[in-house]
This record gives C-alpha cells, structure tokens and sequence, in this order.
C-alpha cells in the first residue's frame, strides 16, 4: 500500500532509467546471476551505489544510471519573486537518497547551494521580509532547524530536533515563521509515557497501534515519542515548549497578526483506534488552546488567509477515513477563525485536491487536482465561482508537485513529464512557463527516452477505464515484444506518463510496460474511486486483464507469449490474486504483496485500512449489499485472498519485499512462498534488509530491477525471427 499527498499511499514516484537492449549480458555479468536451479545464487547482495562517471555508452539508460538521476522539489519563492529556494534529491551516495538545498537568483539563473557538499536540506521556508530562509537539514554536522541568509550564506544550527517512527498520515508544516521574523515555530519530539516500557527487556507492548510508519524500514516498533510544537526566540536561541501531553500536534501555522498558530492533533478518546484529525489554534499570549473543527471526519494542512480572518484547510467529509489510504477524496474547504461558516471552496472539481494555498491578495485559492493520472494546479475565486487551470495547460500531460507565489503572485513549481523528472518552472501571469533548472541535462542530452501513449478501452461491464504504455524503444518491422504489466498500490493511486524508472528500463529492451488505472483509482472522480467499495479482487483485476486484452488488440506488435506482471502494494495485492485466476502470465514479480487479507488486517500498522474499504472490521457481521446474506467480515476476507487459491498458480513469482515493512508484513510473502513452494510452483524470495514499505535504497533499486529483468528472461520463450517467403 503506497502513500502519497493525501491519499494517503503514495504511487509512482520512479525516476527514470532506460536500458540498453544489450543489457543481457550486463545482468548477467554485474547482476543477479543464477544457480543449475535458475534460482539467484547465495552470495549476490545488492552493491553500495558505485562512483558512476557518466552515463554509459548508446542512446538507451541502462540501471547504474539510476544513480545519476535528480529531481527538484519543493520549491519556495521569496516574498519579493527574486529568488526560490528549493531541493534537489540525488542517489549517488550509499543507502537512501539525499536532499541538498539551493538557492536561485532568478533574474541571472544563478544557483548556490546552501552549506557544504556533505550537508543536507530540505522544507525551506523564507521569513515574511525575505531576509532569511529557516529549513530542515544539517549543517557543520549537527541537524535540526537551520536558518541561513537570503542568498544561502551563514547556514546556522538554531535548535536541534528529533522525529518519530510513529504513523503521521499527511502532516503538513513543521515550521512556521513569526510576522515579525523574530521567532520560529517548530516541531519536534519527546518520549511517551510507553518508552521505558517498548525499550525494555522484555519488550512491554501496550498500545494499540505499535508499529512504525511503513518507509521507516529500521524497526518493528513504533518508538511512541510524542511530536509537539517548540518556538526558538531567534535573538537569544532560547527554545521553549509550547505543547504537552500524549498527543501529536503538526502541520503549524502562524497568524499574520502573530496571535495564534494553527495545528493539527486528533483529540479522540484513544486516537490509536479512531483516526480524526482536528483544527486547533493555540494562543502565543498564555498557551491556551481552542479546537476549531468538531468533526468525525478528518482536515488536514490548515493556512490561515493573508487578512487573518480566514482557515483554508483540506479535509474529507464520511464518518471514517483510514490512516492508512482514503477512498474519499480530499476538498479544499474555508471557515472563519472562530471556526464557523464552514464552505467547501473546492465543490466544483470531482477530484483528489492537494496542496492548498492563497494568492497574496487573499481573493483565490490555489490547490493541486489529480486527473486522469495528471496532477494540475487550479484557481478558485474565494467568493465562489468556476476554477480555471493554472499549470500545466490542458493538452500538456505531467505532474505537478509543490509550489508557491511570491506577494506578485509569480509561480514557482515542480512539475515531471513523460521526458524528464520533477524540474523547476516559474510563471508569470499570462507569460509561457520557463524552466528554470535542467538537473538531468547531460544524461538526457546523450540518452533516448521512450514515448508513453494512453488509451481507453471497456472493462467486462461496460465501465471506461484509461490506460497508458510505454512503448518498446524501437519497434522494426516485423518484430513482436514482451508485455509487462505494472499495477500500481493505493488501492486509491494512479498512474500517468510521467518519467518512470522501471517502464524506461524495459522499454529500453524492447519490452513494453501498461499501467491500468482500474477502479478504485483516483483521478476519474469520487464514483469511480468508490467502484472498488468491498470489491477487492474483484472488479479491479478484472478491469487489468480486460486491459491486457485491449492492449494486444491495438498493438499487434505485443509477444502474448511473452507476458509478464509485477507490482507493488495493493498492485503486488493484485498481482498474488490475478496469477491465481489465470496462467497467461509467463512470470511474476509481485512487489511488497499481500497474499491473506486477514493476517493483512491484523498484521499491518494501520489497523483502521480494511473496516473503512469495507465498512466493518473482521470479526463483526457484514454484507456486501441488500441482496446477500450477512456473515461475518474474516470470512469475506479469506475468500478473497491470493493464499486461499494457491493451489491454482502455474506461474513462476519473484518475491520482492522490504524486511522491516510494517505496512505489509514480510509474513504475507512468506505465507504464499512456502504455498507455491508446496504445490510445486518455481518461486524465489527477495528480502531487502534496512528496507520498510517500498525499496529506498539506490543499491536495492537497482538490485531489484535487475533481477525482475532475469526473471522474466528465465520464463519468456525465445523470440522466433520473421520469416520471410521467397
């Protein structure tokens, strides 16, 4: 199950990576090479990330790549639109990516990083006179909240912070200037009243929710440290605490008159149990709290207006909404400051709504929209009206990722294409975007990227669903290609054609790779996402194999011989399931799977995932509609599980999973491993250590998709040439 912007699961978020056609023999002189038994032999553990020069020869990306690719995020204008700051993420060290922050002037183009080549940096935030910029990150070899000059200049350490492995659906700000530039609001951690206890020998586990978030990939156990709201006086370095207690307060914002900061915290009875995250607003004067929004519902990311008079928030409606994933989609959503006259700003748009704001005159609202597997951003008049797109253009395919407007009410944002990563763009008015970074501009001059094409086609009931392929790097007369199918999690995610590590990776072989926005996805509106309702195995997966068969009817060219299926989360959920009802597929690679829904329930970190998809928990009676008998939700669930059927599986299945995944345990592989070992089925397990939901780690990701590639040659029939008549 991925996480993403208030999803909360996230999907595709790949950089991209093509390979080269010859990379055959690469795989199988630096990759995972294999035993008599056509198993990955003992001794081949993934390699720290290498010194890579450069890219390698030929138009096509081949993996080590992958260590070269950059993306930009995050960006934020100053007050005066003269300069932005912003991250750029890298994967040329050991272990997990990095950020490092910049600063640009944008009037010369000229960029500077902030602090030395070893520190780190992200989240920058510039004071309200565009003095001085506050972030996250390290510098001199301490880490915390650092504050630095309005060119980058004097990167200085003004408190020191820790965080927590606990499950923090969506947070939003961890740092809030002061008007007056003189305080910062921060966040930071404390430990819980279960610490001594969750650290001892034995372990004591109280809590009903005691697992970590699911990328942390460290630990088994949540570390129960409290996260609360601090404020540094910027002039004497003192820091004092302004929140206590067992909760967890976050996403801060400070009021322009400098009276109250805004945050989240869910106030519920035992908040491990109910997800509901509420508005609060704390009073600098005397520390005393009022809560703002009394809903069953959850908000989230809270912005008060320029005026002050005005919180515009994100937030859903329906009486649960799941820690883990929302069917529901996210609205943008006002009140006043005494926490009435609530309006829903956002009513018009039948879509996931992400990253609000206000322009600097207060009279719009600003949010990001996921359609059709493209993110836009949107304008809305904050007295009522039609939004209009800002970025990008309607035509124009990609993705947009954060943002933000100067007082002018100049643009900054990232945006990733079908040709390239998440890069810079500023907009001015009526002005054409201008690209302001090139982060991956000498791998891409010398490299080839493959065309990513969409289409619709009709499910087994008549249902419209969208589907896109990247397309083989060449196609000659005559030939026929491998087919992958990638699936991605959410279930509530989409896939676009935005840059895609692992489908330029096969293309670049000649392999084409289709991603089916199924039922369930977002992007399409709230009907469609709520299709997949107490359907899972069900309709969805249907909806992949009608998309398979549309796939080979508009391209002849597809090998359906030559098919194979992968992903990850709930599409690795998808992927168990599908090669239990057929054996069309001649290999598979399911990517942190789920194989029993029920160990699934009780095993997973966010306990509240499966009563709110099907409206009951486990061991409570449920129906699936008025027409059918009720019985008891565990049942529903086993029937519906890959684990329940796997003496059905004829197809080889390459295991892929994180050791420390806390969102789907490793068990749920293991359980169907020893099952196809069992019924006689070729099948290997792929354990990654330090790893939790989703591999992160650039070794491990260049590891994994390697050995995904030697799979399906393993089990794909050798390609017949064309025979031609005389």
């Amino acid at each position: 199950m991925e996480r993403g912007t208030l999803m909360h699961r996230s999907h595709v978020r790949s950089l991209v990576a093509v390979l080269s056609v010859s990379l055959a023999c690469s795989v199988v002189a630096c990759g995972p090479k294999s035993n008599s038994a056509g198993q990955p032999a003992a001794k081949t553990p993934a390699q720290p990330a290498p010194a890579v020069a450069g890219p390698s020869e030929g138009p096509a990306f081949q993996t080590r790549e992958h260590y070269l690719l950059k993306s930009v995020g995050d960006p934020q204008i100053s007050p005066d639109g003269t300069r932005i700051a912003y991250s750029i993420q890298q994967s040329d060290r050991p272990g997990r990516p990095y950020s490092q922050l910049w600063i640009m002037e944008i009037a010369t183009g000229k960029a500077t990083r902030v602090g030395s080549e070893k520190d780190s940096g992200s989240g920058p935030r510039w004071s309200r006179d565009g003095r001085q910029i506050a972030y996250q990150g390290s510098a001199g070899g301490k880490s915390g909240v650092i504050i630095c000059a309005a060119d980058g200049s004097a990167p200085t350490l003004v408190a020191p912070t820790t965080w927590t492995n606990h499950v923090l659906p969506s947070p939003g700000e961890r740092i809030a200037w002061s008007p007056d530039g003189k305080q910062l609001a921060f966040l930071s951690t404390t430990p819980g009243p279960e610490t001594e206890d969750a650290t001892g020998d034995p372990v004591i586990i109280t809590r009903y929710s005691y697992k970590p978030q699911p990328g942390e990939g460290m630990t088994r156990f949540d570390d129960n440290r409290r996260v609360h709201i601090f404020v540094v006086d910027l002039g004497t370095r003192q820091v004092r605490q302004l929140t206590t207690g067992n909760y967890y307060e976050h996403s801060i914002d400070w009021s322009p008159n400098g009276e109250e900061l805004l945050f989240i915290t869910n106030h519920e009875p035992d908040p491990d149990r109910v997800f509901n995250y509420d508005i609060f607003a704390l009073k600098m004067a005397d520390g005393s709290v009022r809560q703002l929004t009394r809903t069953p519902s959850a908000e989230y990311r809270p912005r008060w207006s320029p005026d002050g008079e005005t919180i515009l928030y994100l937030a859903t409606t329906r009486p649960k909404t799941s820690s883990e994933t929302t069917m529901e989609d996210t609205h943008a959503y006002t009140i006043d400051k005494q926490g009435r006259n609530k309006r829903e700003i956002g009513s018009a748009i039948d879509n996931r709504q992400g990253q609000a704001g206000w322009s600097s005159d207060g009279q719009f609202v600003y949010i990001t929209v996921q359609e059709g597997g493209d993110t836009r951003l949107y304008r809305l008049p904050r007295a009522g009206g039609q939004p209009t797109v800002v970025v990008p253009a309607a035509g124009v395919r990609g993705a947009i990722g954060a943002w933000s407007l100067a007082s002018s009410d100049v643009l900054a944002y990232t945006l990733s294409t079908p040709a390239a990563p998440a890069e810079l763009f500023l907009n001015r008015g009526s002005s054409a975007p201008k690209a302001l970074t090139a982060v991956n501009r000498d791998l891409l001059a010398v490299k080839k990227v493959a065309d990513v094409e969409s289409f619709r086609f009709k499910s087994f009931d008549g249902k419209d669903i969208e589907a896109f392929i990247t397309l083989p790097l060449a196609v000659p007369a005559g030939s026929t290609h491998p087919l992958i199918v990638m699936i991605h999690g959410g279930p509530h995610g989409q896939q676009g054609p935005g840059f895609n590590h692992k489908a330029q990776v096969y293309a670049a072989r000649g392999w084409a790779s289709l991603m089916v926005n199924y039922r369930g996805s977002i992007g399409y509106g709230q009907k469609f996402a709520d299709a997949i309702a107490k359907d899972q195995n069900g309709g969805e997966a249907r909806d992949i194999l009608a998309g398979v068969d549309a796939a080979i009817a508009r391209y002849p060219w597809i090998d359906a011989s030559r098919l194979g299926i992968e992903g990850g989360s709930y599409g690795g959920q998808l992927t168990n399931w599908i090669i239990t009802q057929t054996d069309r597929f001649k290999a598979a690679v399911p990517d942190r799977s789920i194989s029993n829904l029920v160990t699934q329930h009780y095993m997973m970190c966010c306990h509240d995932y499966l009563p709110v998809e099907y409206g009951a928990y486990p061991h409570e009676m449920w129906r699936a509609d008025d027409r059918t008998p009720p019985r008891r939700l565990v049942e529903e669930l086993w029937d519906r599980s890959a684990i329940r059927l796997a003496y059905k599986v004829k197809t080889p299945t390459l295991f892929v999973h994180g050791e420390n995944d806390n969102d789907v345990c490793i068990a749920e592989i293991e359980q169907l491993y020893i099952a196809l070992k069992e019924v006689g089925v070729d099948t290997v397990m792929l354990r990654y250590p330090r790893e939790g939901h989703g591999l992160r780690e650039s070794a491990h990701v260049v590891d994994s998709i390697n050995r995904s590639i030697a799979w399906y040659e393993k089990y794909f029939p050798k390609q017949r040439r064309p025979t031609t008549r005389p």
